[in-house]
């Protein structure tokens, strides 16, 4: 009968789940991933990280509000309405916030290298809160991506990199863990709507925290020194690495676990080594391809790992 243990259509789209979740991960963290460069275009041109995140936070809004006119209307619970602000205040607000801060105080490097730990407190957190287990394969498979990582951020970085500051590495951490939270803790919510409705109301409640801290930003701006390159560059920014890697981060968040979700944090590098390669200011060695082989085979590893449905499974005698 469908949906009894060993059934092999349940099997299969158990497993078609996880393709449609690792696809969307890959696709997420691929535009997260080009962000870095286009977002140093932006900024070059005149454009102020403030003024940028605030066109993130509405341009992102109003183009998940356009898209759920075409999606159908989906109702939505106060309770969840609530959870939905807490959702955007972690994996929206404080994550970019807190990183954009921190970057400011510290070195790039320095940012990179932190931005690694984000797997390691998430699999901590998915063990405390939903009693994921942490087995040797899932550590293993961490370790491995955090050192491929480690080698791209290393092999990039270069010694005019300004010092780095603790408080600056605080604020990084921080943002990292927030965003950990977010994975973690609103997990359920993710799979009780679409992406659509997720995400236009979370942009919604990230850009009315936002504004309110950024009017003197705009009123002593000089907007008309601000090249129309930038202005496309933002147009671009926020279509690519904000509209659409958030449309695809529920998806993946709803078919893989939380630590899996982490661990495609770790592309983010892979992307940026790619894409300086084609822009002609950067090379790909082999220590490079040894980086990206460890970077997917620690992504293969946690994604084998049992999880806790896995292993109360298995005592039941169901596989």
């Amino acid at each position: 009968f469908p949906g009894c243990p060993g059934d092999p259509f349940l099997y299969y789209v158990m497993e078609k789940g996880k393709i449609k979740g690792h696809s969307a991960m890959l696709g997420a963290e691929f535009m997260w991933g080009v962000s870095a460069p286009l977002g140093k275009v932006i900024l070059a041109g005149g454009v102020t990280p403030l003024m940028l995140t605030d066109c993130r936070m509405v341009g992102a809004a109003a183009l998940f509000w356009v898209l759920s006119l075409f999606t159908g209307r989906e109702r939505v619970e106060g309770r969840d309405l609530l959870l939905m602000f807490f959702a955007s205040l972690f994996g929206i607000v404080l994550n970019q916030g807190l990183f954009l801060f921190g970057l400011g105080l510290t070195s790039p490097v320095n940012a990179s290298i932190i931005t690694t730990s984000s797997p390691i407190i998430t699999m901590v957190l998915a063990a405390v809160f939903l009693g994921e287990p942490v087995s040797r394969l899932k550590v293993g498979g961490v370790f491995l991506g955090a050192l491929g990582a480690l080698i791209l951020i290393a092999g990039g970085g270069g010694s005019g990199d300004a010092e780095g500051s603790p408080l600056g590495d605080v604020l990084v951490v921080a943002a990292q863990l927030s965003f950990s939270c977010y994975l973690v803790l609103f997990k359920r919510l993710t799979s009780r709507y679409s992406p659509v409705t997720l995400m236009k109301w979370m942009f919604t409640y990230a850009s009315v925290c936002v504004i309110p801290f950024s009017y003197n930003e705009w009123a002593c701006a000089g907007l008309g020194d601000v090249g129309s390159d930038a202005w496309w560059g933002v147009a671009a920014f926020v279509v690519g690495p904000t509209f659409v890697s958030y449309l695809l981060l529920p998806v993946g968040q709803r078919f893989l676990r939380p630590t899996v979700t982490a661990m495609y944090n770790y592309v983010q590098p892979i992307v940026a080594t790619l894409a300086a390669v084609w822009m002609g200011v950067g090379g790909f060695s082999v220590l490079k391809g040894v980086a990206v082989v460890l970077v997917f085979c620690g992504v293969g590893m946690v994604a084998r790992s049992k999880s806790r449905e896995d292993m109360e499974r298995v005592g039941r005698g169901d596989g």
